[in-house]
């Protein structure tokens, strides 16, 4: 599989292509945005591995354009722009995943690998399971044909839940993801708030989506 790494730090560019050639993948480098834009127009890869911050264009910009142009190459961000707020920009306009700088390649590995495994995702603004509808960029959730106030938590909350579909998420994760990266083990703050979306979500439905799975964390899919 074929992976374009789009980091304008030679050391950190050049530990990520060998890492992956060392597994069995073909790397490509583009050291500035308007190389790294251009590459993933011209060429097909399997991922694209994408810092924000990039000399002649940013990583924002080169998603948001890629999804323009229905180019649907999975892309995982890479950057220390580690805000909350950044997270979820990078997930809403297109990214599958977001990880912060500094890395264990042993964690960035295991995440590429997922994301491969998941294959080429929706990248329409609409994400949807059986009668549930999210739309990103109305801000908007439908569940059988009747909307759902949700406060801004328990929407990103359910879309990141939507984008990873019968994937089990960590508590930790999820915390990283919409919350703050520095997640007390103590909290139970991702309780509280998976209580509450499920009581708009499923508790007033028949068929349930969002299970738990003791001992490791939510799941999102539907059950027979």
């Amino acid at each position: 599989m074929k992976i374009l790494i789009v980091e304008d730090e030679r050391k950190t560019a050049a530990y990520l292509k060998r890492g992956l050639e060392e597994n069995g993948f073909i790397a490509d480098v583009a050291d500035d945005g308007e190389d790294g834009a251009h590459l993933a127009q011209i060429q097909s890869y399997d991922l694209i591995i994408l810092d924000v911050m990039l000399p002649g264009r940013d990583g924002w910009s080169i998603v948001a354009d890629l999804r323009r142009r229905q180019i649907a190459t999975p892309v995982l961000f890479l950057t220390a722009r580690d805000g909350v707020d950044d997270r979820v920009k990078g997930l809403e306009l297109g990214a599958d995943d977001y990880l912060i700088k500094p890395f264990a390649f042993a964690e960035l590995l295991a995440r590429v690998r997922t994301i491969l495994r998941r294959g080429p995702t929706r990248q329409s603004s609409i994400l949807n399971i059986a009668d549930l509808e999210l739309d990103l960029h109305r801000h908007r959730v439908v569940r059988a044909g009747r909307a759902l106030d949700l406060t801004p938590k328990e929407f990103q909350l359910l879309s990141l839940l939507l984008r990873r579909t019968g994937e089990v998420l960590s508590r930790t994760l999820i915390a990283e993801q919409v919350w703050d990266i520095n997640f007390d083990s103590d909290s139970n703050v991702v309780e509280v708030h998976m209580r509450r979306l499920r009581a708009k979500v499923d508790d007033p439905f028949d068929c349930k989506l969002i299970h738990t799975v003791r001992g490791v964390g939510y799941v999102l899919e539907r059950r027979a």
